[in-house]
């Protein structure tokens, strides 16, 4: 059998589905994927996909540019000819969904997180929608990583096909193992994952810093991420003032979690938060904001802290209180995080999700083949 995958970018695709890809590898399916070229192509290779090469502005509104994705798209299934497509991402989901209802391929979407073009109400909003609405009409399975997605979804008649609720990516527990909890908390060390970008609260993040630091010069903030819009100069001013440490894109955050005490999301939306997830299950607390994405991923008060979205103070309440909890408070909160993620988010949960969802899609098919024959 012929898959085809449609994603943005190589990162995503190789840290949070690699193993997925493994495993329809390995039942001697002929995996295709198509994304731009980056630094993860070659090892997504190396585990024996087939790599097409698509330009794709992650970022960008122009409607030419988008179009060509679009017909970019129907001529790679016309010639590949896949059996099924999975789609990753807004754009991926939108364009690739059009072009597999034009050519008649049944395609599974996964709905990765509303992004900024939903979440802020406009004209923007009101046309993402709309594409969503073509993109998604002919949807074999649409899958969503948070219940509030799902009904935003489903109460904005934007799906009508199957729906499946699955939890965020999972985490690989082996690959983000429990690690020993650090062996002392002279120093607090909080720990930032992710985009530098406002969506992702880090001006609120800065300002909390600068408050906390204040009154707790022990603390430390650690920011991992490449920089999406301007935040350089403010990095690098509150670098010599000693309130955060930009350790830039990392490959390896595993190395950075094991050494934090906790780490902190203050994020505006996210579909299910991937770094809360690998930060549990090496056994770290999470702080993060009471949003649709992130609050599924911990107990408030048993393995981290929530706090509001877009308020410092409620931020710097969360980083203090968390900072004055008796170290073997903070460590159990650690371990009880690991077991949520066993119980909870084990990635084999997703793979067998799609497994399932590919079986009974190939299985209605050859039924409408016999019966048509």
């Amino acid at each position: 059998m012929k898959i085809l995958v449609l994603a943005n970018f190589g990162m995503g695709l190789y840290n949070f589905r690699k193993e997925l890809l493994e495993e329809l590898i390995k039942e001697d399916n002929e995996v295709y994927i198509s994304l731009p070229d980056d630094e993860y192509v070659p090892k997504l290779k190396k585990i024996g996909c087939k790599f097409i090469d698509t330009h794709l502005e992650r970022r960008g509104k122009n409607p030419l540019t988008d179009f060509k994705l679009l017909l970019d798209y129907v001529g790679i299934i016309k010639r590949v000819k896949p059996d099924i497509v999975l789609t990753y991402t807004i754009k991926p989901n939108v364009y690739g969904g059009i072009a597999c209802a034009i050519t008649k391929t049944p395609f599974i979407t996964n709905i990765t997180g509303l992004g900024t073009s939903v979440e802020n109400k406009g004209l923007i909003q009101k046309i993402t929608l709309m594409l969503y609405k073509l993109g998604l009409m002919k949807a074999s399975c649409v899958f969503f990583q948070n219940l509030n997605n799902r009904r935003f979804f489903e109460d904005n008649r934007i799906v009508k096909s199957k729906t499946r609720l699955i939890p965020g990516s999972g985490v690989n527990l082996e690959q983000h193992k429990f690690e020993k909890y650090p062996m002392s908390d002279e120093k607090v060390r909080f720990l930032f994952i992710g985009r530098i970008m406002k969506a992702k609260g880090i001006e609120e993040l800065f300002e909390a810093a600068k408050l906390v630091k204040e009154n707790y010069p022990n603390v430390q903030f650690h920011l991992i991420g490449g920089i999406e819009e301007n935040y350089n100069e403010e990095i690098d001013k509150l670098e010599k003032l000693g309130i955060i440490k930009y350790h830039g894109q990392q490959n390896d955050v595993h190395s950075f979690i094991k050494k934090s005490h906790a780490t902190i999301l203050p994020s505006y939306h996210e579909g299910l938060a991937n770094v809360l997830l690998e930060s549990a299950s090496s056994g770290r607390p999470v702080l993060a904001s009471g949003v649709p994405g992130c609050v599924e991923t911990f107990d408030d008060g048993l393995t981290g802290f929530g706090f509001e979205v877009m308020s410092v103070e409620s931020l710097v309440k969360a980083i203090t209180k968390f900072v004055n909890l008796p170290y073997e408070q903070k460590k159990e909160m650690g371990i009880a995080g690991r077991t949520k993620m066993e119980n909870e988010f084990d990635r084999n949960i997703v793979i067998n999700a799609y497994l399932q969802e590919i079986n009974t899609i190939m299985e209605d098919s050859n039924e409408f083949i016999r019966e048509v024959s």
